[in-house]
């Protein structure tokens, strides 16, 4: 068994973790099972003797508390904020065009 070390994303949080497996195909699957199959931030690679910065599953399920209520909505808040400003910018974007449009088509004739 040799050990692996890669990135996983759970719950928005890129997390280093160490897994041991036979092959490096190997720890894709496990990593995979235990986290998702879109969880993945970068492929297992073998841990050499210096890495020492990483997480094991244990420790990551156990960081892992979920958030009260108020937090809850203050995150969807700040969601809704940030698409509203999306939105905001591509309107003034869509208007800026137009207006490029229509003093192109205006010179044109």
């Amino acid at each position: 068994m040799y050990k692996y070390i890669a990135t996983v994303r759970i719950k928005g949080m890129s997390i280093r973790t160490a897994v041991f497996a036979e092959s490096q195909t190997h720890a894709r699957l496990i990593l995979e099972y235990q986290f998702g199959s879109n969880s993945i931030v970068s492929s297992p690679s073998q841990a050499t003797s210096e890495d020492h910065t990483y997480q094991t599953i244990e420790e990551v399920i156990n960081s892992l508390k979920p958030k009260s209520p108020e937090d809850l909505t203050i995150d969807t808040l700040k969601n809704q904020k940030d698409q509203a400003n999306k939105r905001f910018k591509a309107a003034q974007a869509k208007k800026q065009l137009t207006k490029a449009q229509n003093r192109i088509f205006n010179l044109n004739r």
